[in-house]
């Protein structure tokens, strides 16, 4: 298998194969990502619908996958804390007695494959997708995963990767693999 592509995101930079393509001073997450998501005039208007786990694997995935076909691209991702920034959110909503009001346009969040779910429906992925929950980055166990699913034959590439947030505190390391 050969890495083709690599887009981390940390401290208010996405950088694309060592090349930093988009900074900002901001500190706040989603002020970063609404600044991102314009910047590089993405146009995918259920972006400002998303959880911010969501955003964080498509801003990153968007660097990889642009808009070529990736119908035959499988995804693998994992992260630490699953779904949990949106979890509590959601848990707010049903815990405050003056603004009882849980939202289903939250829960939809509250499972972290969804994020891989978004990235599937925008670039109409029809392989295999996964998303694991590890203590830590696991590069060698996302690899061996992802050879399994190029040698099956389900799918040509698979974009692999790290997206974990938590709060303010967010990381992205996601990369392409090719047979």
């Amino acid at each position: 298998m050969k890495k083709t592509d690599i887009c981390t995101i940390q401290n208010s930079k996405i950088i694309l194969n060592n090349e930093a393509i988009f900074e900002t001073p901001t500190e706040n997450f989603s002020d970063f990502a609404k600044e991102a998501y314009k910047s590089l005039e993405l146009n995918y208007p259920k972006f400002h619908k998303m959880d911010n786990l969501s955003k964080l694997a498509f801003l990153a995935s968007e660097m990889i996958l642009k808009d070529e076909d990736h119908s035959r691209t499988a995804l693998v991702f994992a992260n630490r804390s699953s779904s949990l920034d949106t979890d509590f959110k959601y848990q707010e909503s049903i815990n405050s007695q003056e603004n009882y009001f849980p939202s289903p346009a939250v829960f939809v969040y509250t499972l972290p494959n969804i994020c891989v779910g978004e990235i599937s429906i925008k670039h109409k992925m029809q392989t295999e997708n996964a998303f694991f929950v590890l203590d830590e980055f696991d590069e060698e166990f996302l690899n061996n995963y992802s050879e399994q699913i190029l040698q099956s034959g389900k799918a040509e590439k698979v974009l692999c990767g790290w997206v974990e947030l938590y709060q303010e505190s967010y990381n992205a390391f996601v990369y392409l693999l090719n047979k």
